[in-house]
């Protein structure tokens, strides 16, 4: 079953989660030729090993804190964001029960 994507003009809830962030699940919102929208969703102690991604990766942190490691080490808490650049090697880890805005941008 492919995923639905969210629709040129329909609106989505991208606050907190809250009391529903335990058991949610990582969802793709949009997907275009230019970039790519995920609600990144992850569980405290859980970890994405070292990978890369060929457009540049933005991430927002909603709720919760996430270190990524970068050639340094990068701690986002409740609103704070970094860019990653194309193909720049990376790893996260949720050091707590996390929800960030993941978009990836395409060339």
């Amino acid at each position: 079953m492919a995923l639905e994507h969210a629709a040129p003009g329909e609106k989505i809830y991208l606050g907190p989660l809250e009391s529903a962030l335990s058991g949610a699940k990582t969802s793709a919102l949009v997907r275009t030729d230019r970039f790519e929208l995920i609600r990144l969703v992850l569980e405290a102690a859980s970890t994405i090993p070292t990978h890369s991604v060929g457009g540049y990766v933005s991430l927002h942190c909603i709720e919760g804190s996430v270190v990524i490691e970068a050639g340094e080490s990068i701690r986002l808490r409740p609103s704070d964001w970094v860019c990653l650049a194309r193909k720049e090697p990376h790893s996260l880890k949720a050091m707590e029960d996390s929800s960030l805005l993941l978009t990836i941008y395409f060339d």
